[in-house]
């Protein structure tokens, strides 16, 4: 099922087309802190547009691309990462969108959080005919 599997599905590896291209025509350009390479294919001169494309290392979750990345492959700019200004002091690390995913936050008191809600001021009561 493996050489089925990495022929037909995208998203737990690159496909045999994908790695063929990367392979023979592809030109490595950088990678990032999570270990994902980027690569390039130069357009015919007159006919095409460049190619550019992130094969990642684990899970394929575009949220996994940091900003700096993300502008070049969508063209944003032709300045590499690595030859652009280094980050900011105040600049946060990247971290992936967990979102959907076991690790996701859960708000305290939902059913998907373990930990019980704790009492506020405004709970609901139910009436009864007693009281009145």
């Amino acid at each position: 099922m493996g050489l089925f599997k990495s022929i037909f599905t995208w998203w737990d590896g690159p496909t045999w087309g994908t790695r063929y291209v990367t392979r023979f025509h592809g030109e490595e350009v950088g990678h990032d802190a999570e270990g994902n390479r980027y690569f390039r294919k130069a357009g015919k001169p007159g006919k095409g547009i460049e190619r550019r494309w992130v094969i990642y290392d684990g899970l394929n979750e575009a949220s996994r691309v940091p900003p700096e990345w993300h502008g070049w492959l969508h063209k944003s700019t032709d300045v590499l990462p690595s030859e652009s200004q280094p980050r900011k002091t105040w600049e946060t690390p990247h971290h992936a969108n967990l979102t959907g995913t076991a690790a996701a936050w859960q708000r305290p008191g939902t059913l998907a959080n373990a930990a019980p809600r704790a009492r506020a001021t405004g709970d609901y009561e139910a009436w009864s005919p007693e009281e009145a």
